[in-house]
């Protein structure tokens, strides 16, 4: 496609499955790609995966040195169960455990999302029952070869965790006063649509633009960066780029940000997604992959349209200073889709500017205009929800956020209405004569 949106779109699937290393990040810029790429999500009828657990940002646990799964102490008997199932529906009375302090191949997250769809009559177990149901599920469809390649990447991480000597400390650990801007804070805790919305602009529907970034967060993560880059020249330690389009760029979850993003996933972005983005997982959103990403004359330029592996994306500029580089927004599709024509009220150009932020579902199609000059850094925070995909594998309408199924829907139900109409005069006509 062209970047004016007039033609068709390629896709950027993401990071492969859950435990694919994080080299493969958005996709291709031409074809779409098939969904084999994608993680295959995790929860409906035991049909659950270890993806979303992705080594590409998302949070695997703290892990032991051989990155097995630390199960309860072998004494502890648990009942058996002729088939680990999950419910189709989430109980949303229910408040789950936290896993955090578990050493887990998957991510403690997924585990606090799926305990959710657990059996009723297992709801009030104790949290070692529940972890060896829902461990025994994930296990049952996470290959020998899938958890080994989670074990490589954790490696890779605690190599570089234990080597490099982070800039600002304060980083790696949630500050919510010292990161973000008050007007942000104020409004997510009272969370409210209303309050949410007061320091929101919607140039497009579904496309939320805020101030949410401190100038001196900013300088920090920007000086962080600078820091881990040349750290990574002076070793010639071989790092792994946020997405497959992107060659320059970090994963900040591989140098030990990893439990700072989570919670700006869980305490930030998903109490805005749940208003704004439930049809898409917005409320169960358990696993991210943060990067930063560099453009410029000698960096990336730009970036081709795409869609990204995500539920739903957070996209904020850091700065620097730099010409050019609008993001461009083209309709959100689902797979079926997502080469479909623009239609003229999907069309939006938008501008960086450091410190605000763009939220908008990962399906929604964008890519980012030349860097004219100067130097551009931005932060990403690619959410997602397993519950979400797995139930999209069991769904054939995608009207509730595929802009194009609803224009399709529309029009089904338009033929129909004048196939009836159409009908009746003719009956009419019938009875006349």
């Amino acid at each position: 496609m062209s970047q004016d949106g007039a033609t068709a779109t390629g896709v950027a699937p993401g990071t492969g499955t859950a435990t694919a290393t994080a080299a493969a990040g958005v996709g291709q810029r031409t074809e779409p790609q098939p969904p084999a790429t994608r993680p295959s999500s995790s929860t409906i009828r035991g049909n659950v995966n270890s993806n979303n657990n992705n080594s590409s940002g998302s949070k695997n646990g703290q892990g032991n040195e051989n990155g097995a799964v630390v199960l309860p102490p072998s004494s502890q008997v648990f009942p058996a169960y002729t088939a680990h199932r999950l419910r189709l529906n989430p109980n949303a009375d229910h408040k789950p455990d936290s896993y955090e302090d578990m050493q887990l191949v998957f991510s403690p997250l997924l585990f606090s999302s799926l305990e959710r769809y657990l059996p009723s009559t297992l709801l009030k177990s104790p949290r070692e029952s529940k972890f060896h149901y829902m461990n025994q599920i994930l296990l049952q469809y996470s290959t020998e070869s899938e958890r080994t390649r989670v074990q490589k990447h954790r490696e890779y991480r605690q190599k570089i965790i234990s080597n490099y000597q982070p800039l600002h400390r304060e980083l790696y650990t949630m500050h919510a006063s010292n990161f973000f801007v008050p007007s942000f804070i104020k409004a997510v805790n009272e969370n409210t649509e209303e309050s949410l919305r007061n320091i929101m602009s919607e140039p497009s529907p579904g496309i939320f633009a805020f101030e949410m970034l401190q100038p001196r967060f900013c300088e920090m993560l920007l000086a962080e960066v600078e820091n881990f880059e040349k750290w990574v020249h002076e070793t010639k330690f071989r790092i792994m780029r946020p997405n497959t389009m992107n060659k320059y760029g970090a994963v900040l979850d591989d140098f030990g940000m990893e439990t700072m993003l989570d919670k700006l996933m869980e305490e930030f972005i998903r109490p805005m997604s749940r208003v704004f983005f439930p049809e898409v997982g917005g409320s169960t959103l358990d696993t991210h992959h943060g990067f930063v990403v560099e453009y410029g004359m000698d960096r990336d330029v730009d970036l081709g349209f795409h869609v990204d592996d995500s539920e739903v994306t957070l996209n904020v500029c850091l700065g620097k200073q730099f010409s050019g580089g609008e993001l461009f927004f083209r309709g959100v599709r689902c797979e079926k889709h997502v080469n479909s024509e623009t239609q003229p009220e999907e069309i939006l150009d938008y501008s960086h500017v450091p410190g605000c932020a763009v939220l908008h579902r990962g399906r929604h199609r964008h890519g980012a205009r030349a860097t004219t000059s100067g130097h551009r850094i931005n932060l990403l925070l690619w959410c997602r929800s397993s519950v979400f995909r797995e139930l999209r594998k069991y769904q054939k309408d995608f009207s509730a956020w595929c802009t194009q199924c609803q224009r399709e829907k529309k029009e089904r139900q338009r033929q129909s209405v004048a196939a009836t109409k159409l009908e009746l005069l003719r009956r009419e006509g019938a009875a006349a004569s």
